[in-house]
């Protein structure tokens, strides 16, 4: 055949998508659209854009052929399949509902394989991987019926809000497998800070009673409310489940003196201009323990800096089970590691403990917390603790009212080893958990505290690492692995030997539908 008749042919398999873009074309001549203002045409235009759109992405399966193998289908079960038939699937996609019709190998009793799926990488629900990232990147936005309306107006698709959520949670299926993969290789992005940065938090999420962790599953089903219609002053409005957040980062030394954070006159000082964190990455599992949340912190951390050339930071809140965990890995992995509590917490404590001496806001409430911070930040936080117990105690206060300063000196006392400030800013340390704390309101609190909303453990675990990849900017790189994964899951692990068999390509003159459709 001549070139010409390949084009004529290649005209006509494309026939229904020419045939809607003069449409298109004549509606917009129309008096009705020049009349339309130009918010009222980007509307109208989008929606017949998106019908083009689907036909043209029609007629392209269909140009595709049946798939017809090349060579005899055997399936991983080690059984052939002779016998081929024409079936049929639809599949829900960004523009519209499409349908594809491919050769299906079976054998009785054995499960049809169809080698244009695999060629095409075709999901094994009805709606396509691209429609499924669309699902998965609203989701870990906004709520489910946010998603729902916004995948309804944005695209052509057709998402139910109960697919949905299983959708979001069969998008989340590699989170683990991704970065484990990405550790498994050799760092390609080299970052300049010397410093390498760890923090662990904690931020409760409202479960379903069933997904509680045990201790606390007991203690709401024992729990017995004073009132049936509401709550009493007291008792418990949710019953909560604890993520354990997590981020690792690099960050440049900042050198510091502690009269650079806290003047003792109080007068302000120039801002010095801060180094921003490198490559951070953040993250929170309710499914996971501490342990195994700090232990991939570590190996984060490895994968980054193998050698340990760098300084390595954990800055926690004082979490006592973390702190011990930390140490613990820290002493088996042979890692120098510094543990430095958080200054914020501190300053804190600082001023409940003020207002028991001053508790009018004022001039001297922070004069009394802005001299012992900075005795702290001097590394004199033992000395701090000792002389406001003393004070409390010249002033002959009752128990119940010194209570504040007796739990700060005790935090001061017990977290000692671990507010060295003046060390830290010596060596240029961060002494503050922004980032971590930042992590928690983001990843969790922002997302996971709709109102009324009680979660399941799989589902919040699957926005919990949407959110993650996306606040860590690694989503894009997660995406391509993920659909990687699907094609070994759905198609390569189907045919013997992991092979799937090439299909026979269609010329622009042959003649489609020979075998029988089976629907």
């Amino acid at each position: 055949m001549n070139a010409l008749a390949v084009l004529s042919c290649q005209e006509r398999l494309y026939e229904q998508s020419r045939q809607e873009f003069e449409d298109i074309v004549r509606r917009l001549d129309s008096e009705e659209v020049r009349s339309m203002t130009h918010s009222d045409l980007e509307r109208n235009l989008e929606k017949m854009g998106r019908e083009l759109m689907r036909k043209l992405l029609q007629e392209h399966l269909q140009s595709r052929g049946q798939g017809e193998s090349a060579q005899p289908v055997k399936g991983s079960d080690g059984v052939d399949r002779p016998r081929v038939r024409l079936q049929e699937r639809n599949l829900e996609t960004i523009f519209g509902t499409v349908s594809v019709e491919r050769a299906g190998y079976g054998q009785e009793a054995s499960r049809s394989l169809h080698p244009l799926d695999a060629e095409l990488n075709l999901p094994e629900k009805k709606y396509s991987l691209e429609l499924c990232r669309r699902v998965a990147e609203e989701a870990a936005k906004s709520s489910f019926d946010e998603t729902f309306e916004s995948i309804g107006k944005s695209t052509g698709g057709h998402v139910p809000k109960r697919q949905i959520e299983e959708l979001v949670r069969l998008a989340a299926w590699d989170f683990d497998a991704f970065y484990e993969m990405r550790q498994g290789q050799q760092a390609t992005v080299k970052d300049h800070g010397s410093i390498m940065v760890m923090s662990v938090d904690g931020k409760g999420v409202v479960m379903r009673t069933s997904d509680l962790r045990e201790q606390t599953r007991k203690a709401a089903q024992a729990r017995k409310h004073k009132m049936g219609a509401r709550l009493s002053k007291g008792e418990k409005k949710n019953a909560k489940r604890t993520a354990t957040v997590a981020a690792v980062y690099t960050i440049a030394p900042l050198v510091r003196k502690p009269e650079d954070l806290v003047c003792e006159n109080g007068s302000e000082r120039a801002e010095p201009v801060r180094p921003r964190p490198e490559k951070k990455r953040v993250w929170a599992s309710l499914k996971k323990t501490p342990q195994e949340v700090i232990e991939k912190v570590f190996e984060e951390a490895d994968y980054r800096d193998p050698g340990h050339q760098k300084s390595w930071v954990a800055l926690v809140d004082g979490n006592k089970p973390q702190i011990r965990i930390l140490r613990r890995m820290a002493k088996e992995k042979g890692i120098d590691l510094t543990i430095i509590v958080d200054v914020i917490h501190v300053t804190e404590y600082l001023w409940d403990a003020g207002r028991t001496f001053h508790p009018e806001s004022g001039e001297d409430l922070e004069r009394w917390v802005r001299v012992r911070l900075l005795e702290i930040l001097r590394g004199n936080a033992g000395y701090v603790a000792g002389g406001m117990r003393r004070s409390a105690t010249l002033r002959n206060l009752a128990a119940q009212d010194r209570k504040p300063v007796d739990a700060c000196a005790n935090y001061l006392l017990t977290y000692g080893p671990y507010l060295k400030y003046n060390h830290y800013l010596a060596q240029g340390f961060p002494i503050a958990t922004g980032v971590i704390e930042g992590a928690c309101r983001h990843l969790v609190k922002d997302r996971m505290e709709v109102t009324g909303a009680r979660w399941s453990l799989e589902g919040a675990e699957a926005v919990l690492r949407l959110r993650a990849l996306r606040s860590s900017h690694d989503f894009d790189e997660y995406w391509t692995f993920h659909e990687s994964q699907e094609y070994e899951r759905n198609h390569r692990a189907l045919y013997a030997g992991g092979i799937v068999p090439p299909t026979i390509k269609p010329s622009p003159t042959s003649k489609r539908n020979h075998l029988k459709a089976v629907k």
